[in-house]
């Protein structure tokens, strides 16, 4: 149903609400009908207010006065407003069946009588609130969705909503619950875009070939070039040719990707040019989702740090502007190692640290050499609870992994496991960003190697970015407590937000959406669970 039809609709309805109330008084004994209609409506919305405290707080304070089903004009715009919010509800990804306008409207149209106003009252009252969290603060419980997405979605108190409904214009607050971000909206813009394409034939055959280089001619190339026109990659054109152009847009894809930018359409890029255009439109309303999940009353920080997991960067942001980029490593794909999602404060950084081995690793991988030797990890320190380093001619043999009673230690040094600096976010989660002597990892597309910790290639450029805020020099600062190889804890005068995200799609200010790959499988598990809630793919609708 169109923007215009729902409002034609609506205003018959509304038409027909205040119609059938004014009926219902006037059908009421003379000499008290308005106090008898009254106290029918205040017992509905009493009754059916229910456990939520929001609810009840905003229409106590109100002398249960409705907000929806009087025959006010303010009344009136907010039902105009509410419909059509929920038809745009598949706009923006979420349940739309969740909202039924339709539904709504024939309750409208045939309420009568104070009970059942007072009843039609608080449903659509619930039904504001469930679509105002949908889309404020997201569909899903994050943490519902992985175990190791350790986030909460951002839900505003039921009163405060209302009452900002009840005070503001409703198109404006109905404006407020879309999250603000710019990427938030150049998501949805990508979705609709997609979507549009998938009614006009998606991105065509796939190319019939595992791989393609310059120079080669004939109909798969013409499946190539044609499938990146479709894309947007490349401008139309007659060549059956792998030529120069070709090649620049393979190159192009290969960027938007996360790919070496070689310009051969090799296995790894041949498998991303022919994925669906439906599943990265699933990638797209996952990351609208994500997106949702960082909508903070308290925003990220004016500066903050923005680790992508599956792009393999953290990034510093300042004013929404990025200033700082660097590769990194996350946690491997075992389940006992993957990286965590979750937000928290970059409150002081370690330089010359200590690497203080997590217990999983000490009984998982050190104690088994232990055992069979006490002298094997010797570049390690086996150290008691206060610190003092235990004397291995004694043996490990008669511990197990639960009653091994000892710390190990690997001292700062050249060849620490956390290279020459660590930036501490103090978490549960034991999750840091450090240096790391593995730099050749950096090399490689998919860097999946820690244990969990984010590995960075430029740590000393990152302490010095982040030191520029409270040094005049601090190049020579950091490299001055550097050279005295002693562990030196250094705080941040301003504490730095930081945020460990996932978003196999994601944007840029200019140029096409950027795709990565599902490594945790997180996303196809949120897909799963917003399917469960009735999101569908709007694609190849008219």
């Amino acid at each position: 149903m169109t923007v215009f039809r729902i409002r034609t609709a609506l205003r018959t309805t509304v038409a027909a609400l205040a119609f059938g109330l004014a009926g219902a008084t006037a059908g009421l004994a003379q000499d008290d009908g308005i106090s008898v209609k009254i106290t029918a409506y205040a017992q509905a919305v009493a009754e059916t207010i229910g456990e939520d405290e929001g609810i009840a707080a905003f229409y106590r304070a109100r002398g249960f006065d409705p907000i929806w089903t009087g025959s006010s004009d303010a009344d009136r715009a907010r039902r105009l407003a509410l419909i059509e919010a929920f038809a745009l509800a598949d706009d923006h990804g979420l349940p739309r069946g969740r909202y039924d306008p339709d539904r709504l409207m024939e309750r409208l149209a045939g309420v009568s009588g104070g009970r059942d106003r007072g009843l039609l009252e608080i449903e659509l009252t619930r039904t504001f609130l469930q679509f105002a969290h949908d889309l404020q603060s997201g569909v899903l419980e994050p943490g519902k969705a992985s175990s190791l997405i350790k986030r909460k979605a951002p839900r505003r108190s039921s009163e405060e909503l209302l009452t900002l409904l009840s005070t503001q214009p409703p198109e404006s607050v109905f404006r407020m619950l879309v999250p603000s971000s710019p990427e938030y909206t150049r998501l949805m813009q990508a979705k609709l875009r997609l979507e549009h394409r998938l009614q006009h034939g998606g991105w065509g055959p796939v190319v019939p070939t595992a791989s393609l280089r310059p120079g080669e001619s004939g109909n798969t190339v013409v499946a190539l070039r044609n499938r990146l026109v479709a894309m947007g990659y490349l401008q139309p054109s007659l060549s059956a040719t792998y030529d120069g152009r070709i090649e620049a847009a393979v190159r192009e894809f290969q960027v938007d990707h996360g790919l070496e930018p070689d310009g051969v359409a090799g296995n790894t890029t041949m498998r991303e040019i022919n994925t669906a255009p439906e599943e990265r439109l699933r990638s797209i309303m996952v990351a609208m989702e994500r997106e949702r999940w960082l909508n903070l009353p308290e925003g990220r920080g004016q500066r903050h740090i923005l680790v992508n997991l599956v792009d393999y960067h953290a990034q510093i942001i300042d004013d929404d502007k990025l200033t700082f980029e660097t590769k990194s490593v996350i946690g491997h794909q075992a389940a006992d190692r993957q990286t965590p999602e979750f937000s928290d404060v970059m409150d002081h950084m370690v330089i010359n640290p200590s690497w203080y081995v997590p217990r999983s690793i000490i009984v998982g991988e050190y104690l088994p050499l232990l055992r069979s030797n006490p002298y094997s990890v010797g570049h390690i320190e086996v150290v008691t609870a206060s610190g003092q380093v235990v004397n291995r001619a004694q043996g490990f043999s008669q511990y197990s992994s639960r009653s091994f009673p000892f710390n190990m230690r690997q001292p700062p040094g050249p060849n620490n496991a956390l290279g020459s600096v660590k930036f501490m976010f103090p978490n549960r989660y034991n999750i840091y960003l450090h240096d790391t002597p593995s730099q050749h990892l950096f090399s490689q597309p998919v860097r999946t190697y820690s244990h969990g910790c984010i590995r960075l290639d430029d740590p000393h450029d990152f302490a010095y970015a982040l030191l520029a805020k409270q040094v005049d020099n601090p190049e020579s600062y950091f490299h001055g407590i550097l050279n005295t190889r002693r562990e030196t804890r250094v705080n941040l005068e301003q504490p730095v937000p930081v945020h460990l995200i996932y978003r196999t799609a994601f944007t840029q200010a200019k140029g096409q959406v950027n795709y990565r790959p599902d490594v945790y499988n997180r996303d196809a598990a949120i897909w799963r669970a917003l399917a469960n809630e009735g999101v569908v793919l709007r694609a190849g609708q008219s």
